[in-house]
């Protein structure tokens, strides 16, 4: 454990939605080990959790955040932009636990992974504004509307590359993930429904991307039991949050005792 501690370490947080607040029940467990990484990347909620992270909230601070912040609100409607939701509206409520709004104004270096929208192409912001780029990375079509930085429209990162490992793996001699966007052997009643259907097909395509880059880290967090909450159940915010706590409590243990 000490010379983990000593260690450059790495730790990346993949998208998934509400499943990400296990991400935060992660960031707890490792907090009581004393393993805290000095470099981060994310997508979509990873790239939140990893932002509040990186200026130095703890895990209680971060859950707040996502308690506050609405998912769905009326006056955030939209008619004149693609998605349901404006996701402008959201640059105050950031500004209230991101007030310097820049990169360089955190405590550890952060990586968000976007979509260029127009571009067709994965795009990695480490500098300058960060509100933009974090509200863009978890810009999920069609419920969000794409944010629009230096002209071009981005929206999720997840939707390009939803472990993004790339950007800091030459960066740590030690890398830790954490991947919410899980999948697990079910039954045929759970593929009934065309919705149904669509959600494990799109989940599977999704894992079967990135199983590489997530099996090559050298701790990993994968708590199945997240398969069972949707990526915007609100209500479920708790919930992923003790799955993702036990889940590394448990990991940490058998791995350092």
């Amino acid at each position: 454990m000490e010379a983990l501690q000593e260690r450059s370490i790495g730790l990346v947080l993949s998208g998934g939605g509400v499943r990400g607040m296990a991400h935060i029940g992660l960031l707890r467990a490792l907090d009581a080990y004393g393993i805290r990484p000095s470099v981060v990347s994310g997508t979509s909620v990873g790239a939140i959790v990893g932002g509040l992270y990186a200026h130095g909230h703890d895990h209680a601070g971060m859950m707040n955040f996502f308690r506050k912040t609405p998912l769905f609100r009326y006056n955030f409607l939209t008619i004149n932009k693609p998605g349901l939701l404006d996701t402008d509206r959201y640059v105050g409520i950031f500004k209230e636990y991101f007030p310097g709004d820049t990169f360089e104004s955190l405590q550890k270096r952060l990586y968000v992974t976007t979509t260029n929208l127009q571009k067709g192409t994965q795009e990695v912001f480490h500098r300058g504004e960060l509100i933009r780029p974090l509200l863009a990375s978890a810009a999920l079509p069609p419920v969000f509307s794409p944010v629009e930085i230096n002209r071009c429209l981005y929206a999720d990162g997840g939707i390009m590359n939803n472990f993004p490992s790339e950007p800091i793996a030459s960066q740590c001699d030690y890398l830790i993930g954490s991947n919410v966007s899980v999948v697990k052997e079910v039954g045929r009643d759970a593929i009934r429904t065309s919705l149904q259907l669509t959600n494990r097909t799109t989940a599977l395509m999704i894992y079967a991307i990135n199983n590489q880059k997530i099996a090559s880290c050298d701790l990993l967090f994968e708590p199945k039991e997240l398969e069972s909450i949707g990526v915007l159940d609100k209500r479920s915010l708790e919930k992923a949050f003790q799955i993702g706590y036990a889940h590394a409590s448990k990991v940490l243990e058998q791995a350092f005792g």
